[in-house]
């Protein structure tokens, strides 16, 4: 439970995220509010670009995505140096499932068909490169057994790809037995935390997992463009991708033809340019996030997460959320019906929400939430469907945001 003082401290925050005071923004499992500090990094780059012009490589452009790796590592429970920061969690995810060979006996990549449909369709492209694929369904549209999915992981195993919070449902996987199983029969783990890191504690170096992914778009509050890839010091070396550029090269501007010669350290998973705006971007988001806590903010997601569960049932509505707290992440997807046609009136009226099929409306308190934007958010829902309200949006175009 947290303290009054601690939730007192966390709404302090408030402040410093501008579209709190115009909307009621619940949406951070798809973008986090933009901190006030984003905008003046932003502007960084602009003069550093205007200012410095080719200057500004040399002067921290170039090692920029390395160093800002640490300011999230961190968050991830890894030591410095450790992390790269990528364009998008599917090319970083496709850089590493370009180290492996799929022609031999260990062929196989496991998953669940509750990931998020980018890397189900970047893992099905492998079937070209000679893998067998081997998605492990839900019984319920929440989370996966986790049984079947251990057993789905065997000797012909050469990477399980699987997210630790499912995106659709919140439901928290248990990446300790994953990786063990894996571990046991020589098989990788890529573990995708776009919808943990930042809300739900992590500790990569203790799970030892082969690789984590995710990105600073969500709970990190830190905008698109800036994903990030760590991978266990031990393995580096032994990895070599076939998805690669001049960024990995250990003489990136002798500019060099041949075969690359791949760096020892992180930037050996970097391909071409970064996306160095998106870099100033995100710095804001990580060191707020760390300055808060991961531990503070985990505690008051349990509790919001639950209240708004008992808030929709109250109200009458579905809620597609694991049963027992622990194994929920940060958001409640509420099956209200019309679910789609509600969000966009929830949208228009200054909530801002998602929706996913298969899911409901997506609903996500962060730790700058307040309580009562929880009962708000809920008794609009109810007006909504009272009112026929949604009717307004019946055959609009089905854009989720």
């Amino acid at each position: 439970m947290t303290s009054p003082d601690a939730e007192s401290a966390l709404l302090q925050w408030r402040s410093e995220f501008p579209i709190l005071g115009r909307s009621v923004y619940l949406i951070s499992n798809s973008l986090g509010a933009m901190p006030r500090a984003a905008e003046r990094g932003l502007a960084e780059y602009a003069a550093a670009w205007s200012e410095r012009g080719v200057r500004a490589w040399a002067e921290g452009w170039w090692d920029m995505p390395v160093r800002l790796g640490d300011l999230a590592a961190p968050i991830l429970g890894v030591g410095g140096g450790a992390v790269s920061f990528q364009p998008n969690v599917t090319l970083a995810t496709a850089a590493i499932l370009s180290c492996f060979d799929f022609t031999g006996p260990r062929r196989a990549i496991v998953t669940t068909s509750m990931e998020f449909p980018s890397l189900l369709y970047l893992c099905e492209g492998q079937r070209g490169r000679g893998a067998r694929l081997t998605i492990v369904e839900s019984d319920d549209g929440v989370g996966i057994d986790l049984e079947r999915l251990l057993r789905a992981i065997d000797e012909e195993t050469q990477i399980v790809v699987v997210s630790h919070v499912l995106f659709r449902s919140a439901f928290i996987q248990d990446a300790d037995a994953i990786v063990r199983r894996a571990h046991e029969v020589g098989a990788h783990v890529l573990l995708d935390v776009y919808q943990s890191a930042g809300t739900v504690p992590i500790d990569a170096a203790r799970l030892d997992v082969d690789c984590v992914v995710g990105g600073c778009l969500k709970w990190l509050c830190g905008g698109p463009g800036a994903a990030f890839l760590y991978v266990r010091p031990d393995l580096r070396a032994r990895l070599r991708p076939a998805l690669t550029g001049w960024m990995a090269h250990e003489n990136a501007f002798g500019f060099e033809t041949g075969p690359i010669r791949l760096r020892e350290d992180a930037f050996r998973f970097l391909a071409g340019t970064p996306a160095i705006p998106a870099l100033y971007g995100a710095r804001a988001g990580l060191e707020i996030i760390a300055s808060v806590g991961i531990e503070a903010i985990r505690r008051k997601s349990v509790r919001q997460v639950a209240r708004l569960v008992d808030l929709a049932r109250a109200a009458g509505l579905a809620v597609t959320v694991p049963e027992r707290p622990e194994q929920r992440g940060g958001t409640v997807a509420i099956a209200a019906p019309h679910a789609y046609e509600v969000s966009r009136e929830l949208l228009r009226r200054e909530f801002l929400v998602d929706y996913r099929p298969g899911a409901g409306i997506r609903v996500s308190p962060h730790f700058y939430t307040a309580d009562g934007e929880l009962e708000d958010v809920v008794r609009e829902i109810e007006r909504i469907l009272e009112t026929r309200a949604y009717e307004a949006h019946v055959g609009a175009r089905a854009y989720v945001t």
